[in-house]
């Protein structure tokens, strides 16, 4: 369930007209409803009431925008982060640092660093030598890092290629069968306390197949490590649930995830952690853009937009969809291409779609752009940077700038030189 329904021919945003935003902050720009954000890290709960002891970590790569944050900071939730930038971003929305996940394959010793004095709640080991230097650096402080190691099952997600991270290919985490001996070594060292294990397989999941094989792997590396005499307190499960993106699409529910959780996890008796961020926040955001041309072509017409690839890259990356609904559609329709205004042929958003019929000037909205939206946006041909936008009931509130040519140039200098 969303919070962006046509009323009285028009899109609103909860109780916001999508036109007023427009009007007061122009396009393109991200839009999202708290009250979305709020339902889906509710039911994402209520899905996992199966698991008696659990910890929930918004994937914060997802969308890291601080009001974003800030309002699952308030439904409760830690954060994932992937980067000494994501983690004072999640401190800072008022995330506590216990409660706070580093995972990611390239962490920093700068980084590292970051998180001990922080004081974040664990660290995932991507790879020993990494679980060495973390131990040493912990050491030197006269500080005990709390981490888990995470393992590479081996499983193909059946996602696109360019999410899945659970395949032996694939660069995350150690060969599961490499953990026995990885995690001998590294228990027990001063300065680390090796707690677990962790997984995440991939992204935008929609069978649940390949998360239970990849779990009771986990579970059979559990009662492994247990039989070497090592203490496992903690399993991280990771995250990837798809969500919706095309009209009729479905994709397994939290609940449904929850019950094959708790089936699979029987006895582990564990702090089960999980790392959920596109099935928070990908459907509680769309963004918002203006068509600029309606250009004739020998084939289908070209819907021009003033979004770019800059502003939503996923299409331009993974093929990915993303539904184009017109903010006062007439109820006519037409198939047309969709593309922006970036000097790539790669800025194109849809071909051959079946689309609200549109006209230059009019608004519609990119749906199922919460997640993996405004997190990629870049400057690409030295466009402004997107701005973001949060809706509360019946008021709005720009939460990012506009960042727009002139001040992006004065970040920049011309040596004297020159």
């Amino acid at each position: 369930m969303d919070h962006f329904q046509h009323r009285n021919g028009a899109l609103f945003v909860e109780d916001v007209s999508v036109e007023a935003i427009a009007e007061a902050v122009g396009t393109p720009v991200y839009i999202y409803s708290r009250a979305t954000l709020e339902r889906h890290a509710q039911v994402f709960r209520e899905g996992l009431s199966g698991v008696a002891d659990k910890h929930i970590a918004y994937a914060v790569k997802a969308n890291p925008n601080l009001a974003v944050l800030r309002v699952l900071a308030k439904a409760g939730y830690g954060a994932d982060v992937v980067s000494g930038g994501e983690m004072a971003r999640a401190v800072a929305a008022g995330m506590a640092p216990g409660d706070v996940v580093f995972s990611g394959v390239g962490k920093t010793r700068a980084e590292l660093v970051q998180g001990l004095e922080t004081g974040i709640g664990q660290f995932n080991l991507e790879l020993e030598e990494e679980g060495h230097v973390l131990a040493a650096l912990a050491a030197e402080r006269g500080l005990n890092a709390p981490a888990v190691l995470r393992v590479n099952p081996d499983v193909d997600a059946g996602t696109h290629a360019k999410i899945s991270t659970g395949k032996a290919e694939n660069k995350f985490g150690v060969a599961i069968g490499e953990a026995p001996g990885i995690f001998a070594r590294l228990a027990g060292k001063p300065g680390i306390e090796l707690r677990g294990i962790a997984v995440h397989i991939g992204s935008q999941l929609g069978d649940l197949a390949p998360l239970e094989a990849a779990y009771r792997r986990v579970g059979e590396m559990v009662a492994t490590l247990r039989a070497g005499g090592h203490r496992i307190t903690h399993v991280d499960l990771g995250g990837g649930l798809g969500v919706p993106y095309r009209p009729g699409e479905t994709m397994p529910s939290p609940a449904a995830f929850g019950q094959m959780v708790a089936r699979v996890t029987v006895g582990w008796n564990v702090k089960l952690m999980f790392e959920p961020g596109r099935v928070i926040a990908g459907n509680a955001g769309v963004l918002l853009t203006r068509v600029v041309w309606v250009k004739p072509s020998g084939g289908n017409p070209w819907v021009i937009v003033d979004a770019a690839m800059n502003d939503l890259a996923r299409p331009a990356l993974y093929d990915a969809y993303h539904d184009f609904v017109a903010v006062r559609p007439s109820g006519d329709r037409i198939v047309a291409n969709i593309a922006g205004p970036v000097c790539e042929s790669g800025d194109t958003f849809a071909k051959a779609r079946e689309i609200d019929a549109v006209a230059a000037g009019d608004l519609a909205v990119f749906r199922t752009a919460g997640a993996y939206g405004a997190t990629m946006a870049s400057t690409y041909n030295s466009r402004a940077k997107v701005p973001e936008v949060l809706v509360d009931g019946d008021r709005f509130a720009l939460v990012s700038d506009r960042i727009d040519p002139a001040a992006q140039m004065a970040g920049e200098t011309v040596p004297d030189w020159l």
